[in-house]
């Protein structure tokens, strides 16, 4: 009994490693603990924020307003961040980044402490958190390359990243409430603001050799419209690009219809919303600690059109539920599926794109996730008004399934396009060592 006490207790740590591998790199180390921290402080401002402008107004209106103002400089600004991403060395981008995010934040406490805060306050300065997003959030996801230094490792290090969005996503929710209901919004902006400094510590922390950066002699339109040609030119990239924007335009609103879901489907209150979310976030949790746990990126391509189905039948099946438990364990389900399909892209893009195109890929993938969101939106506002929440929710999970099985139809020749990328890196370590003849680089990279 002991030594098969200590052949599983021997297997766990070897999980766990395999798991948190990453952390090995000590400049990834310093940024996953020092983001960690910050991002629960976001979580917490994300919260506070809304209920303070609902406080104020009652206008169900103006909450999407300030959710729209927030999320449309990334839909906008995106490519352009992308473009000077490739051009600026991305480690400095990112001091600045959370600089200016600390300030939006502490700004917002100060003009709440002094009694002077207002409904257009909030506005510009979610506006301005916008504009800080565009190009925070391109220069981030390039950055985590220049962290990790094997290839391999990448993957893994994506996927602890979505891991820690999502635990902050859990904890920083619920510390909101507590302290909402304790001593009001104004100490959320503050705490926001003051974790950005463990972030901002962290970075100046790291040993960093900065990236050479190529001289351009092209202007900003043409390096766009460079990004735009080799990101849209080359079928991998362009699938993944669009079957994340489809799902995130149909299907990822379905967080703005969970409070309709919870009062009138469910009959519940403002607990049963509460649990929705939560169940999500535990969900994409899940999914995260899954992906970190492969030893390679080899068969994502077959995660991404898989979770997208099973993130648009989730959907389908949570709008036609009645019963409390059955809708939880829905929730779980797409909150899972959805940061598979997401991180899995993440992942494949990041391997596959050229380094000096990087950060104008990622500000496309970051206008597919992130930049269709208050589109996606006022959609399923406008859709939920004249035919009702389920319905719209039916027809947001119909077209995430559509969108899986054209991709899915694809798949075998997208991975004959992306085979030789792996080669050259080595990740098919065979083919790359010689073994293999050069005609075999046409099968499919996945079994």
């Amino acid at each position: 009994m002991e030594k098969e006490s200590d052949k599983y207790h021997t297997n766990e740590t070897a999980g766990l490693k395999i798991i948190f591998r990453s952390l090995q790199y000590r400049n990834y180390r310093l940024f996953f603990g020092g983001q960690g921290i910050s991002l629960i402080g976001t979580w917490i401002q994300r919260i506070a924020m809304p209920w303070l402008v609902y406080r104020l107004t009652g206008s169900v209106f103006l909450l999407g307003v300030v959710g729209f103002a927030s999320q449309i400089p990334a839909f906008l600004l995106a490519p352009f961040a992308g473009v000077l991403t490739d051009r600026w060395n991305r480690y400095y981008i990112l001091i600045a980044t959370q600089i200016l995010a600390m300030i939006q934040a502490l700004a917002l406490a100060f003009l709440f402490f002094i009694g002077a805060v207002e409904v257009w306050h909030i506005i510009l300065l979610s506006i301005f958190l916008g504009f800080v997003n565009a190009f925070d959030m391109p220069a981030r996801q390039s950055f985590v390359v220049e962290m990790v230094e094997k290839r391999e490792d990448l993957g893994n290090a994506i996927a602890l990243n979505s891991s820690m969005v999502n635990s902050a996503r859990l904890l920083g929710p619920s510390i909101a409430g507590v302290l909402i209901a304790a001593t009001g919004e104004g100490i959320c902006f503050l705490i926001n603001g003051l974790s950005y400094l463990f972030v901002i510590v962290s970075l100046l922390m790291m040993k960093v050799t900065l990236r050479k950066v190529k001289t351009q002699d092209t202007q900003v339109l043409q390096g766009l419209k460079e990004g735009f040609s080799y990101a849209f030119g080359f079928a991998p990239i362009r699938s993944i690009i669009l079957l994340l924007g489809l799902v995130s335009l149909m299907g990822m609103p379905y967080a703005v219809l969970m409070p309709v879901f919870a009062k009138e489907i469910l009959h519940g209150g403002s607990h049963t919303f509460g649990f929705l979310m939560g169940a999500s976030g535990i969900g994409a949790l899940i999914g995260a600690l899954y992906l970190a746990s492969r030893r390679s990126i080899l068969g994502l391509g077959k995660i991404i059109p898989l979770s997208a189905a099973i993130f648009g039948f989730g959907l389908i099946a949570f709008s036609l539920s009645r019963f409390f438990l059955l809708s939880l364990a829905l929730m779980l389900l797409t909150g899972l599926a959805m940061i598979m399909q997401m991180a899995s892209s993440n992942t494949i893009l990041q391997t596959i794109v050229d380094d000096d195109k990087r950060g104008r890929v990622m500000s496309f993938y970051t206008m597919a996730f992130i930049g269709t969101a208050p589109f996606g939106s006022l959609l399923a506002g406008g859709l939920a008004s004249s035919i009702g929440a389920p319905n719209t929710l039916i027809i947001g999970g119909v077209s995430s399934v559509l969108g899986a099985i054209l991709f899915a139809s694809k798949l075998s020749d997208l991975k004959k396009m992306v085979r030789p990328i792996y080669v050259r890196l080595g990740i098919i370590s065979e083919v790359a060592s010689g073994i293999q003849t050069a005609t075999e680089l046409t099968v499919p990279p996945e079994k």
